[in-house]
């Protein structure tokens, strides 16, 4: 891992604290689009962390999570190590509310990315060239999307045990071990040997106190542990690791009514909910199909037949 860091040609030394814009694109109207980097480091050598929200424009509350963190003044007179801060990563699709970029794609299925591809393509280039060498860890902070309520955890690629470390440090109530996606930010990560973690938490387009204080609880113990800061928040639950989650999706379409949320533990054959024809003519119950914890619900009132429901956590037998 380099020790130096320089971004679009400037270098921030030892101790030096800087606020730098990179140029992404335009908008179609001519105005520039730039991704704003905060960059801190101590005096002191250490660990390089890359805090990261809004790779999905409309999850805000990752973006919430790393905005409040620089508000708060958290990277501010670090220990030991440096932090990398980037709030916002695909602004284009913050400011249309969407998960995507204009053109359709998602920047999470477009790592490593092209200098000349789409524009999904170039804002994934952007971190990749110009952040990823000089990491050495990440934390890439994200929420359910399209109505989906995703309770606070921590997903971590199966293998990768330093990231199952860092997870553990983060203690989120949910700890997820699975595949990373291809194209992805923690695909990417894990070609080049950095551990990347991804937090979920809340839902799209909606602020959520509980998930972002997790989040943020999470952050301030994983840079505690590496000496980066003074005096985390202890976890006030205790970890459950899950090594697999699957669906229990609609066997209609109509409108859905949940009994249990997200977080609660469940066995097989409890009433979760119910889906209702409009006229009031059925009422079908929907079923666990086995023991687990729910780890993530959907919002949506009108659902469609093969819709995901409810996602349950649960250990491999």
């Amino acid at each position: 891992m380099i020790d130096e860091i320089i971004i679009d040609n400037n270098r921030i030394v030892p101790g030096q604290q800087s606020l730098l814009q990179l140029s992404v694109a335009q908008l179609p109207s001519g105005t520039d689009i730039h991704l704003n980097v905060h960059v801190y480091r101590s005096r002191r050598k250490g660990p390089k962390v890359l805090v990261l929200g809004g790779l999905h424009g409309d999850e805000v509350n990752g973006v919430e999570i790393v905005r409040r963190s620089i508000v708060d003044e958290l990277f501010e007179g670090l220990q030991m190590g440096s932090v990398i801060a980037i709030p916002l990563l695909n602004i284009y699709g913050f400011i249309n509310f969407s998960r995507d970029l204009p053109d359709g794609k998602d920047v999470n299925r477009s790592f490593p990315g092209s200098r000349n591809g789409s524009l999904a393509s170039r804002v994934a280039r952007t971190l990749t060239e110009h952040i990823l060498p000089y990491i050495d860890f990440g934390i890439d902070f994200h929420t359910g999307g399209n109505s989906r309520y995703n309770y606070p955890q921590i997903r971590f690629t199966e293998g990768d045990e330093q990231a199952e470390k860092l997870a553990k440090l983060f203690a989120a109530p949910y700890l997820i071990r699975n595949k990373a996606i291809d194209r992805s930010l923690r695909k990417e990560a894990q070609k080049r040997g950095i551990p990347m973690l991804v937090y979920e938490g809340g839902e799209s387009l909606r602020l959520d106190t509980f998930s972002i204080e997790e989040g943020l609880a999470g952050l301030k113990r994983i840079l505690y542990a590496k000496g980066m800061i003074a005096d985390p928040p202890m976890p006030s639950h205790k970890s459950q690791l899950f090594t697999k989650s699957s669906w229990i999706r609609s066997p209609r379409s109509g409108m859905f009514l949940w009994k249990v949320n997200s977080g609660q533990e469940v066995k097989e054959g409890d009433e979760l909910g119910w889906v209702h024809d409009p006229d009031g003519q059925e009422e079908v119950p929907i079923l666990a199909n086995r023991n687990g914890f729910i780890i993530g619900h959907n919002n949506a009132p009108v659902i469609n037949q093969g819709d995901a429901l409810f996602h349950i956590g649960y250990q491999e037998i």
